[in-house]
């Protein structure tokens, strides 16, 4: 279409979340390649022959300004030939350079008339007016000419162009110079504040408003295009446009069955209410609603996006309009654009539902019409800005405890917890959404979510399990994981051969043991000793007042009979019980080094021990004599210790040795390990078995902790 413009999106950034405002545009006028000139991948040649006939074409417009009809033709002949030339922005700089501007400019107005009252004929008529300005609007495609041809005097030309009808008369050439004239203004005021301004001060405003009513749909359309432009960002200019009358007739455009002509006036509405609550209240007080509305089942996606942002915009006003946008039916059809593969109508819809959704009337609502699938999909977009709006509309849906079941049927805790959040003020949000459901797990909320994971199928059994674990208080592990089952549907996505399902089972239970205060039985911290008395370390082998000597590799350690039955049962056995040991002077001690003994007596004797200066190797003998003569004081040190060095290249051999030493702090460590780091240790072999052998050994612990004095099913 002739003088058709695609306009781009301009990022506003807002309080709660990014959205994209009602975009200034440019127009690329007159675009149909019929009959254009093309002229790209110039020779230098040829580029020096193109500014020559730049030139010539010049010259002819400073010596053609009469109402001749020869200079009238070469004139319009002229304009012609430099517009083609605009057409190609390789071309612009050349031509601009060539001194085609204040040309072109002269050439906005009517050659003057020799007499008063003279009516002979007017040859081409408007027609070289209209070219000037199709030619300078294509030259203000560039912004840094657009100052250039504002000080050449254009736009006070440009806005009596846009009066010509005021006669009366009305024709085709009077329609097209009006709408070239428009579109220059709007290639002009791009992104300019200044030019916006002046074209307020030239008295730009009022002669576009009196043009939304025109008959001819085009010049409408240019008009909008113009205040739509005009109106971005600027506040003196969008209270002129209100107060020129705009808003009733810019609302009626809103029902035009044209889309360039709905579309153009939403844009229009969009950047007046934008940043301007008193404009916002005078768009709804004037019945803007009901039709923005009606656009969002437009045929034409543009309107749709605009429309959707101008009904977000609206919701920022106060909660009775949240309400109202949903009383009036715009929740079903904005949740239709969530899975539209337009990414901008996907973003401008989800903006649009956040802020319907921060109004407590409105999030059942938006979630009983189906709107929290598509909003959990949305996080998984690339685009930023749509991200975040998915992700403030669904912390908006969490604040409604009817919500929240819905929400982790739907798996959309896990989907929150496992998206790639490009902001940071997405990753915020997300968190805090989490949270809010939180705070809604107990009373009828949590009883229903107990119900599903008993009655509801597998898949929604585990999800609930899964949620519960994040999200449950820890006074409620209990009830949730041991009456009612959850801490089996964990266990069994451990036990799954799909690794998605047992990295959420391992993520699960990590979190719930360290949610769980009271588990005790995974603290890896050493027990204080049991209060006895020592003997002390200058008894450590020393033959004053011994009474048995031990014979190790070969060499003797004195000691003292009180202190080792003190010290553990399995001394007490030896001496009280029936072993040969017990009247004994010397007693062998096989498969325990020197070093290893000697530091497992001096335990004996004071109470503590160093295991942290010895060697890791002695450590562990270490703890293989405490498990032997049943030190579980020495045991936990050894235990504690060798916990402190556990890694992704040794874990299987450590939990191998908590398994033949009965060490069950260590053993648990490597529990907590394997659960925190399953996504590296996925990358080992072996890591499926292992998974397998902790199963029996995760729920004896979480057994204990939730119900310590009743043991789990199957545990030892």
């Amino acid at each position: 279409m002739s003088g058709a413009g695609a306009g781009d999106e301009d990022d506003e950034d807002d309080l709660d979340l990014c959205h994209h405002d009602h975009q200034s545009h440019h127009r690329r006028s007159g675009e149909d390649p019929a009959g254009s000139i093309c002229y790209s991948g110039l020779a230098p040649s040829s580029e020096e022959a193109l500014s020559k006939e730049v030139r010539a074409q010049v010259q002819i417009l400073v010596l053609a300004f009469s109402w001749s009809e020869s200079d009238r033709s070469a004139a319009k002949r002229a304009v012609h030939v430099l517009a083609e030339l605009a057409k190609n922005e390789e071309m612009v700089n050349l031509i601009v350079e060539g001194g085609a501007v204040p040309a072109l400019v002269k050439h906005l107005q009517a050659p003057p008339v020799l007499m008063d009252g003279d009516r002979t004929a007017r040859p081409y008529e408007h027609d070289v007016e209209k070219g000037s300005a199709f030619a300078l609007g294509l030259l203000a495609v560039k912004p840094e000419h657009q100052q250039l041809i504002v000080d050449a005097g254009a736009l006070s030309h440009l806005v009596d162009l846009l009066k010509r009808h005021r006669d009366g008369s009305s024709s085709r050439a009077i329609n097209s110079v009006i709408r070239r004239a428009a579109d220059a203004i709007t290639n002009l005021a791009h992104e300019n504040s200044s030019i916006k301004t002046r074209v307020r001060i030239e008295g730009g405003i009022p002669p576009l408003v009196e043009l939304l009513e025109f008959t001819d749909l085009k010049v409408q359309r240019a008009a909008a295009g113009a205040l739509r432009t005009l109106a971005f960002k600027n506040d003196e200019n969008k209270n002129q446009i209100v107060e020129c009358n705009a808003l009733p007739t810019l609302i009626l455009m809103l029902r035009s069955e044209d889309a360039a002509i709905h579309y153009e006036a939403v844009g229009v509405i969009g950047n007046l209410v934008h940043s301007s609550p008193n404009i916002k209240k005078e768009v709804l007080l004037a019945g803007a609603l009901q039709p923005v509305i009606g656009l969002l089942s437009s045929n034409c996606t543009e309107s749709q996006r605009e429309a959707a942002l101008l009904l977000g915009q609206f919701a920022a006003t106060d909660s009775d309009c949240k309400v109202h946008i949903v009383q009036r039916g715009a929740v079903r059809p904005l949740i239709e654009m969530l899975q539209s593969p337009d990414i901008q109508l996907k973003e401008m819809s989800a903006f649009a539902l956040g802020r319907l959704a921060q109004d407590p009337h409105n999030q059942a609502g938006v979630a009983f019409n189906g709107g929290l699938g598509p909003l959990l999909k949305l996080l998984e977009s690339k685009n930023g800005s749509l991200q975040h709006n998915a992700a403030f509309a669904l912390y908006g849906l969490a604040d409604n405890e009817d919500n929240v079941s819905d929400f982790i049927k739907g798996g959309g805790v896990q989907k929150l917890q496992d998206g790639e959040y490009i902001v940071q003020a997405t990753k915020d949000c997300v968190a805090k959404t989490l949270k809010r459901l939180e705070e809604k797990i107990h009373g009828r909320v949590l009883k229903h979510l107990l119900y599903l994971m008993r009655e509801g199928d597998k898949i929604v059994q585990r999800r609930v399990a899964l949620a519960l674990a994040h999200l449950c208080s820890p006074d409620d592990q209990q009830t949730i994981f041991i009456e009612n089952n959850g801490l089996e549907l964990l266990l069994g996505l451990l036990a799954s051969t799909t690794q998605k399902q047992q990295r959420d089972g391992c993520v699960a239970l990590y979190k719930l043991a360290n949610k769980a205060m009271s588990l005790s039985s995974l603290d890896a911290t050493p027990l204080s000793p049991t209060p006895q008395v020592y003997l002390g370390e200058r008894y450590v082998n020393n033959n004053t007042l011994s009474d048995v000597t031990f014979l190790v590799q070969g060499k003797r350690f004195y000691a003292h009979r009180i202190a080792l039955l003190a010290s553990s049962d399995a001394f007490r056995a030896m001496f009280d019980g029936g072993y040969r040991e017990k009247d004994a002077r010397d007693i062998e001690i096989p498969n325990i080094r020197w070093d290893v003994f000697k530091l497992m007596m001096r335990f004996i004797y004071t109470g503590s021990v160093e295991v942290s200066q010895v060697t890791p190797d002695m450590v562990q003998d270490l703890l293989r004599a405490a498990d032997q003569y049943l030190l579980e004081g020495l045991k936990r040190l050894c235990e504690y210790d060798i916990a402190k060095g556990i890694s992704l290249d040794n874990i299987f051999s450590m939990y191998e040795l908590s398994e033949a030493f009965h060490a069950m702090s260590l053993r648990h460590t490597c529990v907590m390990f394997i659960l925190e780091k399953f996504d590296k240790l996925i990358e080992r072999p072996g890591h499926d078995q292992l998974i397998q052998r902790i199963i029996p050994e995760i729920r004896n612990c979480f057994f204990k902790a939730f119900k310590p004095n009743i043991m789990s099913p199957g545990c030892r």
